[in-house]
């Protein structure tokens, strides 16, 4: 059970609405590594810990912690766009950085890779990366050219 209390760990108001800042604040929220992802994991650990006592609430207040945080960013997120002009958008994509996102640049290329190639592509497509993988270690335990080709081919066609 959670307790809601009306009051922020830190009371915080934008001076002007700052969509913009608003987007990649959004970021910290749902990202990849934001906030609700880490919320989600502690929640899990903690809900699943068989070792009672100290540890497992240590877990579990980690995780109430977290969901302040998630609810500090969303406050901010949504004070920052109360009153924005819907021109906002014609400003930001001054920014290269912003058109690009805007027009269709993924965020986390930008943010995990600095905006170049990536190391790997788990974060950008997880269905066909764990797929590449799956195909990948089958290849290494047959250790044939054919099965490497099939492996390929099912790829591609996916």
């Amino acid at each position: 059970m959670f307790r809601h209390t009306k009051l922020l760990q830190f009371e915080a108001k934008p001076e002007k609405p700052d969509p913009v800042y608003a987007h990649k604040l959004q970021e910290l929220i749902g990202g990849a590594y934001g906030e609700m992802t880490v919320t989600m994991q502690y929640l899990f650990q903690g809900w699943n810990c068989r070792i009672e006592g100290k540890y497992k609430d240590l877990i579990m207040d980690t995780a109430t912690e977290e969901i302040g945080h998630v609810e500090m960013l969303a406050t901010m997120v949504a004070r920052l766009l109360e009153g924005a002009p819907a021109t906002a958008t014609a400003e930001a994509v001054k920014d290269p950085v912003m058109a690009a996102v805007i027009g269709g640049m993924d965020p986390q290329q930008a943010i995990v890779a600095g905006g170049g190639a990536a190391w790997t592509r788990v974060w950008i497509a997880p269905k066909r990366s764990m797929y590449a993988l799956v195909c990948r270690a089958s290849v290494r335990s047959r250790g044939s050219a054919v099965a490497s080709s099939s492996a390929a081919s099912r790829l591609a066609a996916s």
